[in-house]
């Protein structure tokens, strides 16, 4: 039962952090693609 919980804890932990960095790629794109956009207008 601990060794569950521990690896529940581990992959929430996993999901967190990828979620982060999900979110930090889609603002790196999303300030790209506003400046592009900025920059031709």
């Amino acid at each position: 039962m601990q060794t569950i919980s521990q690896g529940y804890k581990g992959l929430s932990f996993l999901v967190k952090l990828s979620a982060d960095r999900l979110m930090i790629m889609v603002t790196l794109v999303t300030a790209l693609y506003v400046g592009s956009y900025l920059a031709l207008v």
